[in-house]
């Protein structure tokens, strides 16, 4: 049964590097540029929009830390013998470590579409106008590599799920933060 989940969980986080190193070179590379007048143009890129840069970065690190993590299950088979950390000590720290890794990524992605939500209905009080009225192709690669990021957050919660299962059975039932014998 651990071996199963094992490979599962390598499965989640192989897929789920997949999925943010798409959704990071979607949004990184995703330019449009808009003739206004005859001689005048606009470019909309992704340094226009914060958020979009910060999701960027946030896509990349934890592609790189679920990178990170299933090279641990490749390099450093579990050993028999005597070991720098115990297994209850690095089951904690793995299952933090998603957690962190999951919250901080779900944060980025639902700000970045919250703020480019502005680019699409604009704000009358701000004058801001309607910017996906002008950057069509702009906006709906924008969309896709969202959608993209929102999927990425639900493999990484069912990577947490697993992280949580692999830190809890460590413990007794009957006794409260016990571990077992």
């Amino acid at each position: 049964m651990e071996n199963g989940m094992l490979k599962t969980e390598a499965l989640l986080r192989l897929s789920a590097i997949g999925v943010l190193v798409l959704t990071a070179c979607l949004v990184g590379t995703n330019t449009q540029t808009k003739h206004v007048f005859f001689s005048v143009e606009r470019k909309a890129t992704v340094k226009d929009l914060d958020a979009l840069v910060i999701l960027v970065i946030v896509e990349s690190v934890t592609a790189f830390y679920h990178l990170l993590q299933l090279g641990k299950y490749f390099a450093f088979p579990r050993f028999k013998e005597k070991k720098a950390i115990s297994y209850e000590t690095q089951a904690w720290i793995c299952f933090m470590l998603d957690q962190i890794v999951t919250y901080v990524n779900f944060g980025a992605t639902v700000a970045a579409a919250q703020a480019s939500m502005l680019a699409v209905t604009g704000s009358r009080d701000f004058q801001w106008m309607k910017v996906c009225r002008i950057y069509k192709r702009f906006c709906f690669q924008i969309g896709g590599s969202l959608t993209c990021g929102l999927v990425a957050s639900i493999l990484m919660i069912m990577i947490s799920t697993f992280s949580a299962f692999n830190l809890f059975r460590l413990y007794s039932p009957k006794r409260f933060l016990v571990f077992k014998g």
